[in-house]
């Protein structure tokens, strides 16, 4: 599961993938077109066309993870720049954009780095 793993970062792919692909036509996706390692601790993240519909490829171990995600109602808020490289975001902007939400929430929170307590 994505919430009980490691990873260092994610990427997204611009524009629309054919999610009929599955892990060695993303895994070549990623190697090729985005100049990436798909055996890195990152997970990177594909969008249909129709923008209801994601997969996920993350490399653990000793094999990948497929995670798919499908919307019965509603749409991703997915950059559309098509052949461009990959959108990294963090872990946080993944959790917003798997619930429905933009990339960017100007009411969130700033992200505070902890500091010793005096």
């Amino acid at each position: 599961m994505i919430t009980n793993s490691h990873f260092e970062r994610v990427y997204l792919a611009r524009g629309s993938t054919d999610l009929r692909k599955s892990i060695d036509g993303l895994a070549v996706i990623v190697k090729e077109c985005f100049n990436l390692d798909p055996f890195s601790p990152c997970l990177f993240v594909f969008c249909n066309r129709k923008r209801d519909k994601l997969k996920i490829l993350q490399w653990e171990h000793n094999g990948f993870w497929l995670h798919y995600r499908r919307l019965e109602r509603g749409t991703f808020h997915w950059p559309s720049e098509k052949d461009s490289p990959p959108v990294p975001i963090n872990p946080r902007q993944l959790r917003w954009l798997l619930d429905g939400l933009p990339l960017e929430q100007k009411q969130a929170h700033s992200e505070v780095k902890a500091r010793t307590v005096i």
